[in-house]
């Protein structure tokens, strides 16, 4: 594999570079002084941003996008071989490099190098440590999967001493990062296109955890499966957080909610002398599933020597991420929120929290996210999403997927019917649009919902 010095700027081609996690990385080699470009299929407003820092971006991939001057080209997992930008490359020698082989590179210039792992909970858990890591004024250098009002975007470059990334199992691409602390939520079932079955992704997590040395950190949920099994070998670290407080090292008690559905809890920690309290934490984004993603962050920053109330501090100031129930608006007495959920265990999360939340009837407006996840998990799908008062199904959101695998989101219909939710589907967003301004009322609650282009829905309702 081709190694960076980063000592040594050089020019670098970003292949697919207005994704999330790519602009953030050109980002970083923009202020640390490499020379940029990139292509992607159309512009966007992180693209922009990337252009005004001074890259060179193509819309649209050629060959041509590769100047004479590109030392090195990095590439997406959702670049094909038959790129012909990748094409390029090859036949003019040019060292290739993966996202995530990029990634892994820049995490060992860091003192600590913290990724954020588990099937979901990522960006938010991400968002949650870095508002604590600035509240203690560790000036840390973060790249998070979504956008985050206090940083004004998905990147922030700061010191040397502290990385923060989300690490992400699709195609195993955190197993080339090169953490010495860690987060793992939670291990379910997901990204079957890539995984044979779910012992297929324990066994990816577990050697991401195995990249820990002795001296490294595992903050792991206690809860996760077999969790014994799992941490056999491992010679790092752990340090444990759930539901039970006997069985973990943080738990949370006395949990009581706003009128928002947002938890107040205390801290309990296990010790050899038994559980102490360490006192009391308010989260401003709703649900119990952020309670969990919280005491991941109290668990690794206490490791880190920081104090509880400069970790309260953080994560009381934490507001959210775009698209992870993100409050949109309102229109005629109806709130619009938007959220990624695309895993049964996230819709479940969600609606639960929205439970919590003021409402008469809460829509759930859902499109499903490639033909596979939808195919493997059709019960859970219909399961969840049943909890809502009505489900709204719009079309499913291909992604890279072009075989429809026989199924279609009237499939879905059918098992949320047959379980006795009031289920509609429309074909076009316009349909799903005009049936919503007819049904919703005053006091309802909108939820749209997946990581396609669902969010369209609600932005238009609003006028946006």
């Amino acid at each position: 594999m081709y190694h960076i010095n980063f000592s040594t700027p050089i020019a670098i081609h970003f292949i697919g570079i207005g994704g999330i996690s790519m602009s953030g990385l050109a980002s970083i080699l923009l202020t640390e002084g490499f020379t940029v470009s990139g292509s992607d299929a159309q512009a966007s407003a992180l693209t922009e941003e990337l252009t005004r820092q001074g890259a060179v971006i193509y819309y649209g991939h050629q060959a041509s996008n590769l100047s004479d001057q590109v030392q090195a080209v990095v590439y997406t997992a959702a670049v094909k071989e038959d790129n012909v930008e990748m094409q390029a490359a090859k036949e003019r020698g040019i060292p290739l490099l993966s996202r995530a082989e990029l990634l892994g590179q820049l995490m060992g210039n860091y003192h600590n190098a913290i990724g954020v792992s588990g099937t979901h909970g990522k960006t938010t858990t991400t968002g949650m440590l870095t508002e604590v890591l600035l509240a203690a004024d560790t000036n840390p250098t973060i790249s998070i999967g979504g956008i985050l009002p206090t940083i004004g975007g998905n990147i922030r470059v700061g010191g040397s001493d502290v990385f923060v990334t989300e690490a992400c199992e699709y195609t195993n691409s955190f197993l080339s990062f090169q953490p010495n602390m860690e987060i793992i939520l939670n291990i379910k079932a997901d990204h079957l296109d890539f995984f044979k079955d779910i012992d297929d992704i324990r066994h990816s997590f577990h050697l991401f955890a195995e990249k820990l040395g002795k001296d490294g950190l595992l903050v792991i949920n206690g809860d996760i499966d077999d969790l014994p099994a799992f941490l056999e070998g491992l010679d790092c670290r752990i340090q444990t957080f759930g539901t039970v407080p006997e069985d973990n090292d943080y738990s949370a008690a006395d949990i009581t909610y706003d009128a928002f559905g947002c938890a107040t809890f205390t801290v309990l920690h296990r010790t050899e002398e038994g559980i102490a309290s360490l006192g009391q934490i308010t989260l401003h984004v709703p649900g119990i599933h952020n309670v969990s993603n919280a005491l991941s962050v109290v668990a690794l920053c206490r490791a880190m020597g920081l104090s509880m109330e400069q970790i309260a501090a953080g994560l009381s100031a934490f507001t959210g991420t775009n698209r992870r129930f993100q409050k949109k608006g309102e229109i005629g007495g109806v709130t619009i929120i938007d959220d990624y959920a695309h895993h049964p265990d996230e819709i479940a999360a969600t609606l639960a929290a929205a439970k919590n939340y003021p409402h008469r009837k809460i829509w759930c407006v859902f499109q499903s996210h490639t033909y596979t996840r939808t195919k493997a998990l059709m019960d859970e799908f219909a399961k969840t999403l049943s909890a809502a008062d009505a489900v709204v199904l719009a079309d499913i959101y291909p992604a890279r997927e072009t075989d429809t695998l026989g199924i279609s989101a009237q499939d879905l219909q059918e098992k949320i019917a047959a379980l006795g939710t009031e289920v509609y589907y429309f074909p076009s967003f316009d349909e799903i649009e005009n049936f919503l301004l007819e049904n919703c009322i005053n006091g309802d609650l909108l939820i749209t919902m997946g990581a396609g282009d669902i969010v369209k829905v609600g932005e238009s309702l609003l006028g946006r």
